[in-house]
């Protein structure tokens, strides 16, 4: 019987929407090829992981087999891991070892990336360096222009963030000098500012946690990353769980999942209890309704709420200031955080009800006024932030279509502030319930 052409096309394309949503297995691209041959030679075993490409979260990677909890998702021998030991059996060691005062674990494996994307082909770690990703989108590498488009709070860390790689660059360049010796080009044009922001995002974003004994040729700071080739390609998702750690007795990194996950589906880790802030600023992404997710008041944008004619107002600052009510105040996708409205109720004290400030902190009610106020100034300010996104928004758009150049960096930003806008339409709503409730 022939089959009617609407139905093949139907189920031609509901095939072609599951693969899309799946996502698009790479692991027959050479570089890929040539990784998985790479660690094969230093012990890893194929594991049920394939490297691929998602509508979502770009590249990431999929399981051939559906995975239950207590699994083990992958096993990364100790050869395959890049350590400060990998550094200092290197000819970088002698170096290292030398020069005082020490360098630190971060710029030692900076170093060593540098070196080793300048060797080429001739570097043993170039199937690694391959696959890594040619730019990043962390704060430090955003342009003014898209820095001032961030929140408050995040604008502060990117530009510490920023500060920080530049200090780092100007406090090494003698480092960098006395490595002259193992190159024949100059090592100002080898161990270069752009370089060096590079190396950087690379250990910042994609080391796993592994403590390594204190070693007397490097700094006091902590020694405890690891590069893991073809694990760090697994994505982060706020709502899965996982153990992860280095098994002493196989001498191998290993990740077991706590969550189920079906066959050519994306397998998640999850980097840690983050918001989207946090997230963008270490890893260089945002997720998508991240529960951990919130947004931050400045102590600025609480005050603004409340007259400078109030005479007790100085001593409410004080209280909040001296029991830390003046930070890491949010909203969320459950309203406005207890800290906040906490910060609220206090500066919300009438003069008669001021000696009551200590009930509050402790989450005592003092009185249904006061209840009130806060919650409606609460609202108030929710609508600033909502009205503020707003603009930003359209601020980005406008953006978008004139700077053709910063469109992926503008995207990321303008994901992050639509994630924002989300959570204050959410508190907006429960604070409108909340004060019908209370009259």
């Amino acid at each position: 019987m022939k089959k009617s052409r609407g139905r093949t096309s139907r189920k031609r394309r509901r095939k072609h929407l599951k693969s899309f949503m799946d996502g698009v297995n790479c692991s027959h691209k050479l570089e890929y090829i040539k990784l998985m041959k790479w660690l094969k030679e230093r012990g890893f075993e194929d594991s049920n992981l394939r490297p691929a490409e998602f509508w979502e979260t770009g590249r990431g990677l999929m399981t051939t087999k559906a995975l239950q909890a207590g699994d083990l998702i992958i096993s990364l021998p100790e050869k395959c891991l890049l350590t400060t030991g990998t550094v200092l059996s290197s000819c970088l060691g002698g170096h290292i070892v030398k020069w005082k005062p020490p360098v630190s674990p971060l710029l030692a494996l900076c170093t060593f990336l540098i070196a080793e994307r300048h060797a080429g082909e001739k570097s043993p770690w170039k199937p690694y360096l391959d696959v890594l990703p040619k730019a990043y989108t962390c704060p430090a590498c955003l342009e003014p222009d898209v820095i001032n488009l961030l929140p408050k709070p995040l604008k502060k860390k990117a530009q510490e963030q920023k500060m920080m790689i530049q200090e780092l660059f100007s406090s090494s360049k003698a480092f960098f000098s006395s490595l002259q010796p193992l190159f024949a080009e100059d090592t100002g044009t080898i161990f270069n500012y752009s370089a060096l922001e590079w190396a950087w995002c690379t250990v910042n974003t994609r080391t796993i946690y592994m403590k390594h004994p204190r070693r007397e040729c490097f700094s006091l700071e902590p020694d405890v990353y690891a590069l893991a080739p073809y694990l760090d390609l697994l994505n982060h998702s706020p709502n899965v769980q996982v153990k992860a750690a280095f098994n002493e007795r196989t001498r191998s990194y290993e990740i077991w999942t706590n969550s189920r996950c079906k066959k050519h589906q994306e397998v998640f880790i999850c980097y840690g209890p983050h918001d989207n802030q946090r997230l963008l600023l270490e890893y260089g992404f945002v997720a998508v309704d991240n529960p951990q997710s919130s947004v931050y008041v400045s102590a600025d944008i609480l005050l603004k709420y409340f007259s400078p004619l109030d005479k007790q107002r100085k001593a409410k600052v004080s209280i909040l200031k001296d029991h830390d009510f003046l930070e890491n105040l949010t909203f969320g996708w459950e309203g406005p955080s207890w800290r906040l409205l906490t910060a609220l109720k206090v500066l919300s004290l009438g003069a008669e009800e001021l000696a009551c400030w200590r009930r509050i902190l402790l989450g005592d009610i003092t009185s249904a006024s006061n209840e009130e106020l806060a919650l409606g100034t609460a609202a108030k300010i929710c609508q600033f932030l909502i009205e503020e996104t707003q603009h930003v928004l359209l601020q980005i758009s406008q953006l978008k279509r004139d700077k053709e150049n910063l469109k992926t960096h503008l995207a990321l930003v303008e994901m992050l502030r639509s994630e924002d806008l989300k959570i204050l339409q959410k508190s907006a709503e429960i604070l409108c319930n909340l004060n019908t409730g209370a009259t």
